[in-house]
């Protein structure tokens, strides 16, 4: 399941979380991930850029959409995709909220 477009500051569920540091494990994901960085691209240039077969390319966009990481768009005979700011958005301040939290030191024992 997608996540839901809703504004930036929406916190993350752990399900959530899950779903998208899953979509980003893989190693071609995070390949198109960095390639979409500059903007919108044809599914035609990835399968160059990135030396891949359209139908194994085309499973890691699903991967990569369906976690809400990517939108895409058609235009005639072709797909264009891009990443999705507010998941990113969402995700990095997910991380945040982990990184402000975990320097605080335990409680004695008692």
């Amino acid at each position: 399941m997608p996540l839901a477009p809703s504004p930036a500051s929406a916190a993350l569920d752990p399900d959530q979380a899950r779903q998208l540091l899953k979509a980003l494990a893989d190693p071609i994901r995070l390949q198109l991930i960095e390639a979409l960085a500059g903007g919108e691209r044809c599914v035609c240039d990835l399968t160059a850029d990135l030396g891949l077969a359209q139908s194994k390319l085309s499973f890691h966009l699903k991967v990569l959409k369906q976690a809400g990481l990517l939108a895409d768009r058609q235009e005639g005979r072709w797909v264009y995709y891009r990443l999705q700011p507010g998941a990113l958005e969402q995700l990095r301040a997910w991380l945040a909220e982990l990184a402000a939290g975990c320097t605080t030191p335990a409680r004695p024992c008692a």
